[in-house]
């Protein structure tokens, strides 16, 4: 009784263990993606640029499909702002929302010295 008992429970632990190597096997191979937005926009404007990233970052992270993160970066040139996304389609189809087209655009357009610099990356 005792061996089947050990085979049943050898035979568990090794299907666990077989499951948990997949599991991060496959996270450690998903797809990320980065949308990175790059914006000429005036050193005394930058504050008000700053305010509108502050005002949509949680509403992105919400309730934007696959958003993961969104940072702002402040360089001596330009502003980016850095979206992670689960995949590239989903980073590109966020270019597309009503949340980006309407607000964001809309809001940051007259703070803008230039036509934003828009590029999509993956990372494995």
């Amino acid at each position: 009784m005792y061996k089947a008992i050990n085979r049943t429970l050898a035979t568990s632990l090794f299907a666990i263990a077989a499951i948990a190597v997949l599991s991060v096997s496959a996270a450690a191979h998903a797809e990320t993606a980065y949308l990175q937005i790059t914006l000429k926009v005036d050193p005394k404007d930058r504050p008000a640029a700053a305010a509108v990233y502050t005002k949509y970052k949680m509403p992105f992270l919400k309730s934007i499909t696959g958003a993961k993160s969104k940072e702002l970066l402040l360089r001596d040139d330009d502003v980016q702002v850095l979206h992670g996304f689960t995949t590239k389609d989903q980073a590109s189809a966020y270019l597309k929302t009503e949340m980006f087209n309407k607000d964001v655009v809309v809001e940051l357009g007259p703070l803008l010295k230039g036509a934003p610099e828009v590029r999509i990356y993956s990372a494995q």
